[in-house]
């Protein structure tokens, strides 16, 4: 490009730069949206394509982020956006994440028994733990590890961008995170009901090994129904059931990094950063446990959520640079496979242990 293209395009960004400084004196409200505009429409985007494509388990966090990285890394995000991108992130992220709530209830959780529960649990745990020891083993930034974690062990790419707002990895650390989730657990999709058919899993086992193991609630649905109605109908409770482990994860990370933070990284060493939105979730599950929803008002509400989330994913890509993800190396993808490998092992011995 030559200087004059370059003195034109900063000239550009800071006339735009200071648009939004203007807009924003104005009204905060202003200001945020040609960023908001910009996210949705993306997220609006993933919906269209996961309905041409017809494959329902791909899913519209997946591609919003896609989308949102290749419009970063090739025309690049207007400067005007930035406001909006920022909210989408932060404001319509934790938004999103309480709305979850409506989607698990307390019976849900007691349908999987005291020993599912108990496999869940012990399963989501030792995933956790184990894929963060691997990280300091293969020499995996902490947390990255920490995102790949709790992508791998709760609710795949929800739970990166969840444990990110206390984790504070960077957009990259997310972006990779959330790549290694769609690759294993799309493989345990197609994986699984070979399985189950080779070890001829009843419907019970094969649905708890679906829900307390694999990655996004949307591939836990396409490959538990595969095993029938029961397995599937089993499959997911089990899962929504381990989506509810996500606020104690979060709280917990939130204390450990209150202790563990320096005064180096920009904060006060022992000022926590409390997630209230995690009381928002758990808020959530309780109204949705004692009070019915119509179905189709539920509908709506668990539609709205998935599309908030898109959007934050969106912005997560429309902050991503590829570069920086290249610069990573393969060995956060080896994490994400070694973690894959465990948790899916480990599952299935429990369950089989168990005799279920």
């Amino acid at each position: 490009m030559s200087s004059a293209a370059n003195a034109a395009r900063k000239e550009d960004d800071v006339a735009a730069a200071k648009g939004v400084s203007y807009a924003a004196s104005l009204n905060p409200l202003v200001a945020v949206l040609p960023g908001l505009a910009l996210t949705f429409g993306l997220a609006a985007l993933a919906f269209f394509a996961r309905a041409q494509i017809g494959i329902a388990s791909l899913s519209p966090l997946i591609l919003s982020i896609v989308f949102g990285m290749l419009v970063s890394n090739t025309v690049g995000a207007p400067a005007i956006a930035k406001p909006g991108i920022t909210f989408s992130l932060k404001r319509i992220l934790r938004f999103a994440i309480i709305l979850l709530g409506l989607q698990l209830t307390v019976t849900q959780i007691i349908e999987v028994g005291g020993t599912g529960a108990a496999i869940i649990v012990a399963t989501l745990v030792a995933t956790f733990f184990f894929t963060k020891a691997m990280g300091r083993v293969l020499g995996v930034d902490r947390r990255l590890a920490e995102l790949i974690a709790a992508g791998t062990s709760i609710c795949g790419a929800s739970a990166v961008i969840a444990t990110n707002l206390v984790t504070r990895g960077s957009d990259e650390d997310v972006a990779y995170a959330v790549a290694c989730v769609t690759v294993f657990g799309s493989l345990s999709m197609i994986l699984y009901p070979v399985i189950q058919t080779g070890l001829m899993l009843d419907p019970t086992a094969y649905g708890l090994w679906t829900g307390a193991t694999i990655h996004e609630v949307a591939q836990v649905v396409a490959a538990a129904f595969q095993g029938g109605d029961a397995a599937g109908q089993f499959g997911t409770i089990a899962k929504l059931s381990r989506v509810a482990l996500l606020a104690p994860l979060i709280l917990s990370l939130g204390f450990l990094a209150a202790r563990g933070r320096t005064a180096e990284e920009g904060e006060m060493a022992g000022k926590p950063p409390v997630p209230w939105f995690v009381f928002g979730f758990l808020a959530l599950v309780v109204v949705n446990s004692l009070v019915t929803i119509p179905a189709d008002i539920h509908g709506a509400l668990v539609l709205a959520t998935t599309f908030l989330l898109s959007a934050a994913l969106a912005a997560m890509g429309l902050e991503t640079n590829v570069f920086k993800l290249k610069a990573k190396g393969l060995r956060p993808l080896a994490l994400g496979a070694i973690a894959w490998l465990f948790i899916s092992c480990l599952g299935l011995g429990l369950i089989l242990m168990a005799g279920l």
